[in-house]
């Protein structure tokens, strides 16, 4: 009975654990304006990694207001008819250590992609984009964007 107690006392401090750490790394989700404004992009959970979608942009839509433009400037040919509407713009990012690194940004506008690490300060979003070393990069900040809930009648 003792031993049952003691491997049951284990399991539960470990998945204690466990559940301590996830708020942390979770800290990145949710919705987040880019530094020039011109995009949203929704940062979310998927596998153990994190990942980021544009969901809005300035230039996101076709002159109708409902097409989605396309991804014209990708490097690989066959991409370039997805919609940017949903792209998936940060890919593969894993915490540890206060950091969001082993992922990569596409910059649509460019049909780049680059390395790139992610770092929560004072609740905005610090993306470090580079090619090779990330001292040989460029540092963008983007801000969270506050969601309300707003129903029928209110």
């Amino acid at each position: 009975m003792k031993k049952l107690r003691m491997i049951l006392l284990l399991c539960l401090f470990s998945a204690a654990k466990a559940f301590a750490q996830t708020p942390e790394a979770d800290k990145i989700l949710g919705i987040w304006l880019s530094e020039d404004k011109t995009g949203k992009i929704d940062v979310y959970k998927a596998n153990g990694k994190y990942y980021g979608k544009l969901i809005w942009g300035k230039t996101m839509y076709e002159p109708d207001g409902t097409s989605s433009r396309k991804d014209v400037k990708n490097k690989d040919e066959k991409l370039r008819t997805r919609n940017l509407k949903d792209l998936i713009m940060l890919y593969d990012f894993v915490y540890h250590d206060e950091v969001w690194d082993g992922g990569q940004i596409y910059d649509p506008y460019s049909g780049k992609t680059y390395s790139c690490t992610l770092k929560l300060k004072d609740n905005k979003l610090n993306i470090r984009g580079y090619i090779g070393i990330s001292l040989f990069g460029r540092t963008s900040v983007w801000e969270r964007v506050k969601v309300t809930c707003q129903y029928p009648g209110e």
